[in-house]
């Protein structure tokens, strides 16, 4: 029996507006022949400016997928998910293969914050979406509950996160929002948890 391709992701966070390190990324993509991009929310400085931001990886023909971090809305993410025709995974699901992605968006805090109760609700009904998938990956911007960067860097960290880590046992979870824990990986369970900030992380799973 054929045994099933990898998928090679690169996941980052936190770009706030940066074209230069776009550009950066999107070298690096193809130069190590990613097939998927996550972008763990925080694509914006509030909202200032939303150009360059996903065409230079959809000009390499990568498979994007987003959530909204604290720094912009839904609506603007659902935006531009149509008009670059790539997948937004705020409350959905995403297959390729045996692997499911799924994410929802958003901290506790900030104007676009919607609270534990609906983080969960939108992991959940995502993690529903990808159905069977043998590996997964959920995608949040904000940290989980009792993480180590909650413990070092002293900024709470979310009860649905953890909550979902813990029922839904992804292979792994990618989040942001802390910039200093950039690159700060972990174990929670089964699931690696790995803080990408803007110090983007590549793996195949």
């Amino acid at each position: 029996m054929e045994k099933t391709k990898k998928t090679k992701i690169l996941a980052v966070g936190d770009i706030h507006g940066d074209t230069g390190l776009v550009e950066r990324l999107a070298e690096k993509a193809k130069k190590e022949n990613v097939d998927i991009i996550i972008l763990a929310g925080d694509l914006t400085m509030a909202e200032q400016s939303i150009e360059y931001l996903i065409g230079p990886f959809v000009k390499e023909k990568k498979q994007v997928l987003l959530i909204p971090g604290n720094h912009e809305s839904d609506s603007t993410i659902e935006f531009l998910a149509q008009a670059y025709q790539v997948k937004n995974l705020h409350g959905y699901g995403f297959r390729k293969n045996n692997l499911g992605i799924f994410g929802a968006g958003t901290a506790n805090m900030g104007i676009h914050q919607i609270g534990d109760e609906n983080i969960f609700r939108l992991l959940e009904k995502g993690n529903k979406e990808i159905g069977n998938a043998k590996k997964k990956i959920m995608v949040t911007h904000i940290h989980p509950k009792g993480s180590k960067t909650e413990e070092i860097f002293g900024f709470q960290g979310s009860k649905a996160v953890r909550k979902a880590i813990e029922e839904f046992a992804p292979d792994i979870a990618i989040n942001a929002h802390m910039h200093e824990a950039g690159g700060m990986e972990e174990k929670i369970g089964k699931t690696w948890v790995i803080n990408v900030s803007r110090k983007e992380k590549i793996f195949e799973i």
